[in-house]
């Protein structure tokens, strides 16, 4: 049976670094939204209306992918960071449905320290990256919503 596996976390948890980990441990599909975007559109948050609705795009054409690949009974990974309870349901649900399982994987980081990882990854913007504002971070934080223990639990 094949796993989707959902990467949990705000921006600079090492979410994309775990995918990669797993990507070769689980012989899976990784899917990570931002090194498509910047493959295809540069680092274009100047116009930050036309980033969002790329990004949706990429993120729905990945999930279409990575459907097809669990249906085919491939591991997939959405680095999506799921900071929401209903977007997890929702995704979990979809690959129960496919006759798959779903695996959280949440890297629960203080915001202390996310906000000096913050710091280091804009000094030295990784490929495949884009800059994030301090103050842009510490506002997705109050919109993060971490899952329950009961919720990290796989389901197979």
């Amino acid at each position: 049976m094949s796993t989707l596996h959902l990467m949990v976390g705000l921006p600079c948890s090492g979410k994309t670094t775990l995918a990669k980990k797993l990507e070769q441990e689980h012989c899976a599909l990784r899917s990570t939204p931002d090194e498509w975007h910047t493959r295809l559109f540069g680092l274009d948050l100047k116009d930050l209306g036309a980033h969002n609705v790329r990004h949706v795009l990429i993120e729905k054409m990945l999930w279409e992918l990575g459907t097809r690949a669990l249906s085919l009974g491939i591991n997939v990974i959405l680095d999506y960071g799921f900071w929401a309870k209903e977007e997890r349901d929702f995704f979990r649900a979809r690959a129960l449905e496919l006759g798959a399982g779903c695996q959280i994987h949440y890297l629960e980081v203080a915001n202390t320290e996310l906000l000096e990882r913050l710091k280091s990854r804009n000094a030295n913007l990784p490929s495949g990256t884009f800059h994030i504002p301090e103050d842009s971070l510490q506002e997705w934080m109050t919109w993060f919503q971490a899952p329950t223990p009961a919720k990290l639990e796989s389901n197979h």
